[in-house]
């Protein structure tokens, strides 16, 4: 069972990943730094997020440590970034090449090494419920970023689901 349900995991948390990547494929740099919404994060920025959530769940929580990042991560408002589509698509990618080697090195029961604070970190205990926040969280924003892309260029439907 344990192999078959990390493959099921593997699956949708891709699924996601990919949704995210076709929803904001296309656009040109300005509308990736364009917010839509009062909160005023921008598609760009929400991308970077998930890739620093990947970073921090898979790496930080679950191994205990991650590579410093080659930039300053307090340089800007939450949910944009300053940095160009191709830095942000390269880092988000990375990060999740690095948790698929997480996931496949790693049995699902294997208890995360840090706790991450709060509430949430009462519930993700061990790899099984990181992967599951990671699905959560990616097709969260997913949806928000379906609605950007509408607001920006009136595109819907987008994604492999």
């Amino acid at each position: 069972m344990g192999d078959e349900e990390k493959d099921a995991l593997s699956v949708f948390l891709s699924a996601q990943r990919a949704s995210v990547l076709a929803i904001i494929a296309g656009l040109d740099v300005t509308a990736l730094a364009t917010a839509v919404l009062p909160s005023g994060w921008t598609p760009l920025g929400l991308v970077e997020h998930l890739g620093y959530a990947e970073r921090h769940w898979f790496q930080e929580i679950m191994l205990g440590s991650a590579e410093p990042l080659t930039w300053p991560d307090d340089d800007h408002a939450p949910l944009t970034t300053p940095r160009p589509p191709s830095v942000v698509l390269e880092f988000y990618r990375a990060q999740c090449e690095r948790s698929d080697a997480v996931l496949a090195a790693t049995p699902l029961s294997a208890p995360v090494r840090e706790r991450h604070p709060g509430q949430l970190g009462d519930e993700v205990t061990d790899l099984r419920r990181v992967v599951l926040h990671m699905i959560e969280e990616t097709a969260r924003h997913a949806g928000h970023l379906d609605a950007a892309r509408e607001l920006l260029d009136g595109r819907t439907g987008l994604g492999p689901r």
